[in-house]
């Protein structure tokens, strides 16, 4: 009975104890200016902020001093502000509410997220549909850049009588390549400019242009070489493209819906 009852007495002072020390810490303060109190919440909060900025950011015996530092600073020069009504500045009021709006609207946008989040199986399906399933090709090429028309068509005769398209290249091709024969190596027609792209894609393997291709940079002579599927990159080295897609997609779903519902006039 004896023990029974010490034990009970125990573990009331424990309970006590961790009740007061839960008020406590929600009452605590860290400092205050010109009677205004700094709270642990607003640590806290502050400290939240910090770390969205840098994830590594940690709280311990040397960073304390220095948050509560920047906090009794803020403080200061925020009530010197008020003093010298700064926030009465018409230019100042618009930020103010302009900074509202985008916090709320963030907070919106990351509410309608969270409610609709994207998938694993989503993001997989759009893999699979436009990546894996894309069946694009790389080209390898040739080509020989040249200032006018006349000039290209005049090589594209030479190459008619024999000539080879390389030593053509090395002796006249006015891009960068012409020292490698006009060799442009393996690529993705996203890499070239669209009549460029075109003209490849048309061409077999082999043969050259029988016109001349006009870009921003000159007129074009070009021999395709080889061609070969593209290998599409692996669902993982994508995944975050696609869920901003997907996020992208969603957000611009939900605010048509929402103009929908709206009454919008624009004078």
């Amino acid at each position: 009975m004896h023990i029974t009852t010490k034990l009970i007495s125990a573990l009331c002072i424990v309970t006590l104890g961790s009740l007061a020390a839960t008020s406590y810490a929600k009452e605590k303060i860290v400092a205050s200016v010109n009677g205004t109190k700094i709270s642990q919440q607003q640590f806290d909060n502050f400290v939240g902020y910090l770390k969205e900025k840098n994830p590594k950011f940690e709280v311990n015996n040397k960073t304390r001093p220095v948050i509560i530092e920047e906090l009794v600073n803020r403080e200061i020069l925020f009530q010197e502000a008020k003093k010298q009504k700064i926030d009465k500045n018409p230019k100042i009021k618009y930020l103010i509410e302009q900074q509202k709006v985008d916090l709320m609207v963030q907070a919106l946008i990351q509410k309608r997220l969270a409610e609709k989040p994207v998938t694993e199986k989503e993001m997989k399906k759009i893999y699979d549909e436009q990546v894996a399933g894309s069946n694009q090709k790389e080209y390898k090429a040739r080509h020989i850049l040249l200032k006018t028309e006349s000039n290209a068509k005049a090589m594209i005769a030479k190459l008619d009588a024999g000539k080879d398209f390389a030593q053509l290249a090395k002796d006249n091709s006015t891009g960068p390549s012409a020292k490698d024969g006009g060799d442009l190596g393996w690529f993705s027609p996203a890499r070239m400019v669209p009549p460029f792209a075109r003209a490849v894609a048309e061409m077999k393997k082999g043969r050259y242009s029988k016109k001349p291709v006009k870009t921003d940079f000159g007129w074009h002579v070009i021999k395709l070489e080889d061609t070969r599927k593209l290998e599409p990159p692996k669902f993982d080295a994508v995944k975050k493209q696609i869920a901003g897609a997907l996020k992208k997609r969603r957000l611009q779903e939900y605010l048509t819906g929402l103009r929908e519902k709206s009454k919008v006039t624009v004078q």
